[in-house]
Parts: C-alpha cells; structure tokens; sequence
C-alpha cells in the first residue's frame, strides 16, 4: 500500500508568470524560488515555496496544449493539486483496483520525479496529480 506524504504543491495556470508574480511576491511577500521550461507539458512553471509546499504558477507556451485550452476554456485560476506519494505505481494499481479513473496509464518519468493524473471525474471536478519524488 502507498501512502500519501503531503501537498506538494497547488498548481495555478496563468496567462503571465511575471505579471502573477506581481501579486504573490509583492502582495503576499512570497518568494520565487525559480522558474522552469516544462516542454514535455508544453508549459514554463514559476515554482513559489510555502512551508513543506508550493505554489505553482503554470503558463502554457504553445497555443495548442492541454493546459492552452484548459485556459481559453476555464480562465486563470487552479488547475490541480498534487499530493506526493512514496510509491506512485503502487498507489495508481491501488486506484485503479478501486475503480478511479486515471488520465495517465503509467506515470511519466522526468527528472527527480514521476508523475501522473486523476481524472477530475473521480475526484468531485479536481484534477488531482499523483507525485513521486526520485533520485536523480
């Protein structure tokens, strides 16, 4: 059985990091810890520590993407919760057993972490990512 750690991070999608950046630095005194390209998810990622977790600001950079339409769609606003996991394969067989539906069928391996997605269907309209920290 996998159990879950904690958040990890709550993801917001944006049309502008910098201009977001704005009110979480200066509004709220948040710090940036750094900023990613993300192109396996065709996004670029401001990463915002808060306690044991973040905050994630998540820019789509190509008009055709996922996160692209989920913003055209949807607006600015939160785009998931990731919670961690100490075994995400476990924990995905586990969901599945259950009868979860998963957006992923096998999680996608990235540097220092794997990761995957619950079908917001399962998870009462929350897009919920499974996360696994890795070696590097």
């Amino acid at each position: 059985m996998s159990n879950i750690k904690k958040i990890n991070h709550v993801a917001i999608v944006v049309k502008d990091i910098e201009k977001s950046l704005e009110f979480w630095e200066t509004a709220l005194g948040l710090k940036l810890h750094h900023v990613e390209d993300v192109p396996s998810q065709a996004s670029k990622v401001a990463f915002i520590p808060v306690g044991e977790s973040e905050i994630e600001l998540v820019q789509p950079t190509t008009e055709d993407s996922g996160l692209a339409g989920y913003l055209e769609k949807r607006g600015e606003g939160l785009h998931h919760l990731c919670v961690e996991v100490d075994d995400i394969e476990a924990k995905m067989q586990e969901l599945k057993d259950a009868g979860v539906r998963l957006i992923n069928d096998a999680p996608q391996v990235l540097p220092g972490r794997k990761m995957a997605f619950i079908h917001p269907k399962s998870a009462s309209g929350v897009l919920v990512e499974l996360y696994e920290i890795t070696a590097e």
